[in-house]
């Protein structure tokens, strides 16, 4: 309180004790000049914390990392190896790896993505409610849709695949999320009670498990 009272009062006295004529030094071109370069100073650290800024935001390096996880593109793992990693999870979708790797094809979407996100959800549909939907991805159903407890509800794995698939396109992808990075939250949003850190690193683990021949991940 001490400081503040004294800082007002100082104020206060240098404005009711200056001269008139002081006022010239303030006037004239000499003046302003002198002004200029600490305005140029200012503007110039202002450049540089909004440069510092958006690097941090938009690291070079963390973007190069995210696009290397966009799931648009042709396929980097084959139908034949797609069913080793499910026959070797013991998958009641094996022998239908044809089907996943034909449905990445049509829709543009690298497979090796919908196995990944098939092994997070359902460990390839030997967990939780998959093993009843044939639901690569466990997508909510909506009204007049078939499902069990809420999930929707396919004939057979090969549907499943394609609703999956056509899901990502028309709803993702459509809208500019390509990556796994912007994908993943609105997919399994932390509101519904996702970890979408772990999320997201399951899928980019499993991804380059898979690109480098390795089954299991």
């Amino acid at each position: 309180m001490m400081r503040n009272e004294s800082y007002r009062r100082r104020s206060r006295r240098s404005s009711q004790g200056r001269k008139k004529g002081s006022r010239r030094r303030y006037r004239g071109d000499g003046g302003r000049k002198s002004q200029l370069p600490g305005h140029w100073l200012v503007l110039a650290l202002a450049a540089l914390a909004v440069a510092a800024l958006l690097w941090l935001f938009f690291d070079p390096v963390a973007l190069e990392e995210e696009g290397r996880y966009a799931v648009v593109g042709q396929p980097s793992v084959s139908a034949d190896f797609i069913d080793q990693v499910l026959t070797a999870y013991n998958s009641p979708a094996a022998g239908e790896g044809q089907a996943l790797y034909a449905d990445g094809i049509t829709y543009h979407i690298d497979p090796v993505y919908a196995l990944a996100f098939f092994l997070e959800e359902s460990r390839f549909g030997t967990a939780g409610v998959a093993r009843f939907t044939h639901s690569l991805g466990n997508i909510r159903a909506l009204p007049g849709q078939a499902s069990y407890a809420g999930y929707r509800r396919y004939a057979s794995w090969e549907e499943g695949f394609s609703d999956w698939y056509r899901l990502i396109a028309n709803e993702y992808v459509a809208r500019g999320l390509v990556t796994v990075d912007q994908i993943v939250p609105v997919y399994a949003p932390a509101a519904d009670g996702n970890d979408v850190a772990a999320y997201v690193r399951t899928i980019k683990l499993a991804v380059d498990t898979w690109r480098t021949g390795r089954l299991l991940v």
